[in-house]
């Protein structure tokens, strides 16, 4: 059976707007930061790369930067929008090299691992 995503709704409460169409982003891979109960993951977080974040990414197991033809994975460079794993948001923010975020853009399910209070300090929108 094929996972259906949760309601498309901001942290805003608002319509999600898309994240990133280049590169393709998101769990369902629809440009939109959006989830179900099979995103363990929990790809709620639209974050704007940068190079601190990237690196403190690929330290920590998640290589977001390099690119990976065989999963037709472009990479991901600084200042290029991604539906980041809330998770590793807050460990970022927590080791002070979160990226910034488009709250416009981040699922409201993100607030059920990041606060809102937390979210905001990095909002670019």
């Amino acid at each position: 059976m094929t996972p259906r995503p949760d309601p498309p709704l901001n942290v805003l409460r608002q319509p999600l707007e898309p994240c990133s169409n280049r590169p393709l982003t998101g769990f369902f891979r629809d440009g939109h930061c959006n989830t179900c109960a099979e995103d363990r993951g929990h790809h709620t977080v639209c974050a704007v790369m940068t190079a601190e974040f990237l690196a403190y990414s690929k330290y920590v197991g998640n290589d977001l930067s390099t690119l990976r033809p065989e999963y037709r994975f472009p990479g991901v460079q600084p200042g290029e929008s991604w539906c980041l794993c809330a998770g590793r948001f807050l460990q970022a923010h927590e080791e002070g090299c979160a990226p910034n975020v488009r709250l416009a853009a981040t699922h409201l399910r993100a607030l059920d691992v990041v606060p809102l209070e937390v979210l905001t300090l990095y909002a670019l929108d």
